[in-house]
């Protein structure tokens, strides 16, 4: 097992580091002597102040899909803001992750209404398949009502 190469550590030198930019040479800290090593780099180091803004323009140039999915700017129920249980709720409906509450009642209805235990008698699929709507229903609709209360 390596030691930590900073003076006088005795903890596990798990994680490397270069010891200059664009070198090969690692130094090899434990976690804690890492971050501090980190907190220091400056990958920047011996541009000039040009070099160094077109660089860093550059980078946020390349990472710009990176830093914000085009699934953020929908603006709508599909921005993300739904949790995985609403997702397969809209699922079990038949619906986008993008519909709005009167789209989910509407499905809800038409769905309940050719499943329902008085429609179909004695068929247990449509009695499960029933269940499987009014809890899908039922989750979505109380989503609703927390994003739509004002406490």
């Amino acid at each position: 097992m390596r030691l930590c190469d900073r003076h006088g550590c005795e903890e596990p030198g798990a994680c490397p580091a270069p010891k200059a930019p664009n070198s090969p040479d690692r130094w090899y800290f434990c976690q804690k002597h890492a971050a501090e090593y980190n907190a220091k780099w400056d990958y920047f180091e011996g541009l000039d102040k040009a070099e160094a803004e077109a660089r860093a323009k550059a980078e946020r140039r390349d990472n710009s899909g990176y830093a914000e999915a085009s699934h953020y700017g929908w603006a709508g129920s599909g921005d993300g803001s739904r949790s995985a249980d609403e997702m397969r709720a809209l699922d079990v409906l038949g619906l986008e992750a993008d519909a709005d509450f009167d789209t989910v009642k509407k499905a809800w209805r038409a769905r309940a209404k050719e499943v329902h235990p008085d429609v179909r008698p004695g068929d247990e699929e449509a009695a499960k398949a029933f269940q499987a709507f009014q809890v899908a229903y039922e989750v979505l609709r109380q989503a609703e009502e927390r994003r739509t209360w004002k406490g």
